[in-house]
């Protein structure tokens, strides 16, 4: 529904629905205005698909689509294994680059802004990221076909903006990463994780993220140099502190939904339509997609084998995160 809307407020048309159920596929459709259709009628005369099926659909869905001539907004995470990152990405490669992988944080005004107040803090002495929340009750976020938990589905938004940071401040790729999981009750997913990056020895990004946080959400990030601190909250409320100063933020257009903007879910469609417009390939290309799922399975790695483990991550490229994970716990045995 965020992206329905979104596309509604650039005055984009939403033409038709597929979901996992006729009846789902008409409800949402009636919502937006659309008619209901099966997955194999995509892309509908669309010139633009959003993929929000779950995880293990990713591969099949984003690439029949590309090969359909569409567009395609592939939803977070880009899929569930590594080697079904790389099919997807030879396959933007080989369809001009026609996908947008979905991390709309990276198309948030207030992200966008501290970025920009990050090489003013000087040399990194410290970045904290922290998204903890409630578990959803709705979705199948903790099956085991989803592929991965808190650290998979939520905490890949903190990957992508730990790598982001990195990149802007000049600590480039991290060589390293360490973690701990911890899972819940009644399933066999992690809801909450802790990991640290490593740059050429040094652990100056840590990321938190937790389906066990009780009621409400914290999602804030804070980058500490030796000239300056940058702060940023998501959530409850966005704002944004340079030295503990608040910096103004641009006001959502009027009679759109603030948090549309604010989460960057209207900017990324905007950015990914002015990018096809131009044939270049999107910032948040299927590439980035891939790195931060690199970035997630060495995490998961690391938790398994309570180790660091390098990256680029050059283990299975066939399991999933939650397969990796329990790889790695289990090692003596499988030994």
């Amino acid at each position: 529904m965020a992206h329905a809307a979104a596309a509604t407020a650039l005055g984009h048309t939403v033409v038709a629905v597929a979901s996992r159920t006729p009846e789902r596929a008409a409800e949402v459709a009636q919502r937006v205005g659309a008619r209901a259709v099966g997955y194999d009628d995509l892309p509908g005369d669309a010139d633009m698909v959003v993929v929000c099926t779950p995880p293990q659909r990713h591969h099949d869905d984003v690439i029949a689509l590309l090969r359909s001539g569409a567009a395609v907004v592939a939803e977070k995470p880009l899929c569930r294994t590594l080697d079904e990152a790389d099919a997807i990405v030879a396959a933007a490669a080989a369809h001009g680059e026609r996908l947008l992988y979905a991390e709309n944080l990276a198309y948030a005004p207030a992200v966008q802004q501290m970025l920009a107040l990050v090489p003013r803090v000087g040399a990194i002495t410290h970045v904290e990221i922290r998204m903890r929340q409630d578990l959803p009750t709705w979705g199948e976020f903790t099956s085991d076909e989803w592929g991965g938990g808190a650290l998979f589905d939520l905490g890949i938004h903190g990957v992508a903006i730990a790598l982001m940071i990195a990149n802007i401040s000049g600590l480039g790729r991290p060589t390293g990463v360490r973690a701990a999981l911890r899972g819940g009750d009644g399933h066999g997913s992690d809801e909450h994780a802790e990991v640290t990056f490593v740059h050429g020895g040094r652990s100056l990004i840590h990321l938190v993220s937790s389906w066990q946080a009780g009621p409400g959400s914290q999602w804030d990030v804070q980058v500490a140099g030796d000239t300056g601190v940058v702060r940023l909250e998501l959530q409850p409320e966005v704002s944004l502190e340079w030295n503990g100063t608040p910096v103004a933020l641009p006001t959502a257009p009027a009679g759109s939904m603030p948090v549309l903007t604010q989460l960057g879910y209207v900017g990324q469609l905007r950015a990914f339509g002015d990018d096809l417009a131009a044939g270049r390939r999107p910032l948040m290309s299927a590439a980035f997609g891939r790195e931060a799922l690199d970035a997630t399975m060495a995490a998961y790695a690391a938790a398994g084998r309570a180790e660091e483990v390098a990256l680029p991550y050059d283990g299975r490229r066939d399991l999933t995160p939650l397969e990796t994970w329990r790889r790695g716990a289990n090692r003596d045995t499988q030994e």
